[in-house]
């Protein structure tokens, strides 16, 4: 009877809004399977932190280098926006990668210190925890920008959210302490990703300040026509060609990072200070320095920490382009030499089979 019941009801819905598969008896039911995967996904983000890794997850694994995270709180609403320069997802994919089970890395599942990513349950596991998920653009090698809100009295947070960890070298690795804020998360996960990708963080403003000083020019022809031949260039790199304030308050809110034309105008002209990657901006500068300049202590030349990082992360930039002409990958982060009189630097690197 109990069976009778369940398959004439499933004729009238589908199955889809029925959540038992079969009744076992003594109160003992199987769940279909979409409705053991709603609650997994339900636990497998508890907290908004939990939702920045994966999102910071997602964004490694789909080959970006530069990775900006803008996040902002209105109320009970924390938003988190985060922009790649990726592989991109196809247009026709925008909203069926927050189903589950859909992933791109059907050969390529990965293990990290936060477990399995590759099952097709990451971005499905946001959606089924956030008011709004989407995927504002993104196409096929031009990387992503994608948005999701929170509801903070129904998935918590950290209640301090400004402060900075801070960070300690250690034999093993580093030591990372502090409030397990947003801020924290992009921490851990950048030591974890080192010379795979750099993390920038801050506000909308911030993130597209950072955007305008760390990414390349792109390549484009003087009869190159705005917002007409954008759709081309990739996501990360169309703010630095913006040419005024209104061209680049446009730019920034197709990318969901929505301000003002007075805020483009203060990033135009350098007034809103570009982040650093947060581990450039924590792990300081250790290097001597001699008259408040850094340089020369005595005759070998003394990089600070700081500016080694920076260097490094410029040609890993040029690097990337020779890489994709020759069909090479890069093979963990270039190692920079310092003597006397030169400064050498190697790059390891595999075929790309």
């Amino acid at each position: 009877m109990e069976s009778d019941l369940l398959t004439f009801v499933s004729s009238f819905e589908g199955g889809d809004g029925l959540r038992v598969e079969e009744s076992l008896g003594g109160g003992f039911v199987r769940l279909r399977v979409s409705e053991a995967e709603r609650r997994q996904a339900k636990h497998d983000i508890r907290c908004v932190e939990d939702a920045v890794i994966e999102l910071l997850r997602n964004a490694r694994d789909a080959g970006a280098r530069h990775i900006f995270v803008s996040t902002s709180r209105e109320g009970d609403l924390r938003t988190v926006c985060v922009v790649d320069d990726g592989a991109g997802i196809p247009q026709n994919m925008h909203r069926r990668v927050f189903d589950a089970r859909v992933t791109s890395k059907l050969d390529t599942m990965r293990m990290d210190k936060w477990g399995v990513h590759g099952r097709g349950m990451a971005l499905y596991s946001i959606a089924q925890n956030a008011v709004e998920a989407r995927v504002v653009q993104s196409d096929v090698g031009l990387g992503t920008a994608l948005t999701t809100t929170f509801d903070v009295s129904d998935i918590v947070e950290r209640a301090d959210q400004s402060t900075w960890p801070t960070v300690e070298r250690t034999g093993s690795g580093y030591e990372v302490r502090g409030p397990r804020n947003v801020l924290r998360a992009c921490v851990e996960f950048s030591l974890e990703a080192e010379g795979l990708c750099n993390v920038y963080v801050g506000s909308a403003s911030e993130a597209v300040a950072a955007m305008r000083a760390r990414m390349d020019r792109p390549l484009v022809d003087a009869g190159w026509v705005y917002p007409d031949d954008l759709a081309a260039i990739p996501l990360a790199q169309r703010a630095v060609i913006a040419r005024d304030a209104r061209e680049l308050a446009g730019i920034a809110g197709s990318l969901g990072l929505e301000m003002s034309e007075r805020t483009a105008h203060r990033i135009v002209k350098r007034q809103i200070a570009a982040p650093k990657n947060v581990r450039a901006k924590l792990l300081g500068t250790s290097a001597a320095r001699v008259a408040g300049k850094p340089g020369h202590a005595g005759r070998q030349l003394s990089l600070s920490r700081e500016d080694r990082d920076e260097f490094l992360e410029r040609l890993e930039q040029d690097f990337a382009w020779l890489a994709q002409r020759y069909y090479v990958v890069p093979n963990g982060r270039p190692r920079l030499r310092v003597g006397k009189e030169s400064i050498r630097v190697t790059f390891d690197f595999v075929d790309d089979e």
